[in-house]
């Protein structure tokens, strides 16, 4: 076991602190831009900007910008004139991948058996998804989505396409207008989030992790599941690859929990708290009932319509809670 610091105790107690006020208003983009210096340097520390977005979250308007930082599309360190740069390289680049994708496209055909079951996983994905508000306006792109989709099943090795993506791609789809935007933005977010939501990196990972953090914090529950719901953390896994976005009444819940994610605050891997806060959502029916580990599961998958605001919350005062005590060295790496 592995006492924590006093300055992160302080750190946990103040991430949390923010559940017994009414939060502030989201960052807008008056109080966003003077973020930055007249050359479009940082005139604020990174930290300051990440623990803010962690406790008051990011207005529409600028979530676009911030989230081109927080993936890592731009650095932190860039200039305006640099940023320019870089988005003209971005586009270009894009735009080659674009180009190599269209000529290498008949040889993937004719003689790759997985590309062509991907691109018929794909399409059927995408044919699920709404894409047409209450009033009838068309809202997505479908053929963009697909394209995109493609293209980063051919430029991604480590993360192939698994089902899930494609509402990842929606939401990003909804927040830039470029083409080159989305697909730069969902690679940068898939490299970001790679140990949670990738199944063939980081999924089992977070599962084990969740498992000791309920060992650790709740070995009462941690019995309960091990002696009725044999398998039922290991089942939780389609909350690490959607990335919790069936547990959300709306997409800007979504992008709520997202942008704390990207912030690393206010420790790595939040989203195990975040599994674990849902799963206490949950807790004491199951003891109450004695719950098989099914019955369990099902009560996992009718948490709907969830506030992210509540949950973020919820994760943080668990995050205080562990500074609270002598933490497995396990656990101190995985958070910290």
């Amino acid at each position: 076991m592995t006492t924590l610091s006093p300055e992160n105790s302080l750190s946990a107690r103040r991430s949390a602190s923010f559940i017994l006020e009414k939060r502030k208003p989201p960052i807008d983009k008056t109080e966003w831009d003077s973020f930055f210096d007249e050359n479009g340097h940082l005139a604020k520390s990174r930290d300051f900007i990440c623990i803010n977005i962690l406790e008051r979250g990011l207005h529409p308007y600028v979530r676009t910008e911030a989230w081109k930082f927080l993936t890592g599309y731009y650095s932190w360190q860039s200039s305006q004139d640099e940023r320019l740069i870089v988005d003209t390289k971005r586009r270009k680049n894009y735009e080659g991948l674009c180009h190599m994708y269209k000529k290498i496209q008949p040889l993937l055909e004719n003689m790759h058996r997985n590309f062509t079951e991907t691109r018929n996983n794909i399409a059927y994905d995408i044919q699920k998804l709404y894409d047409k508000d209450p009033m009838g306006n068309v809202v997505i792109n479908k053929k963009k989505l697909e394209k995109i989709l493609l293209l980063s099943y051919v430029c991604n090795t480590q993360a192939e396409y698994q089902h899930g993506f494609h509402e990842m791609v929606l939401l990003f789809q909804l927040m830039v207008e470029h083409d080159h935007e989305i697909f730069w933005l969902f690679q940068f977010f898939l490299q970001k989030t790679e140990h949670s939501c990738v199944i063939n990196i980081g999924v089992g990972k977070n599962l084990d992790m969740l498992n000791r953090l309920i060992s650790f914090l709740d070995p009462l529950f941690a019995e309960h599941l091990k002696g009725k719901g044999a398998g039922t953390v290991q089942s939780l896994f389609p909350w690490f690859c959607f990335y919790f976005q069936s547990a959300f009444k709306s997409f800007e819940d979504v992008w709520r929990l997202w942008e704390v994610l990207l912030t690393g605050k206010p420790c790595r891997n939040f989203q195990v708290l975040v599994a674990y806060s849902l799963l206490q959502m949950v807790r004491q029916q199951a003891l109450l009932e004695s719950m098989s580990g099914d019955a369990i599961l099902l009560a996992c998958n009718r948490l709907i319509d969830l506030d992210a605001d509540q949950l973020i919350s919820d994760a943080c005062v668990v995050y205080a809670e562990l500074f609270q005590k002598e933490v497995p060295q396990a656990l101190k790496d995985f958070f910290l």
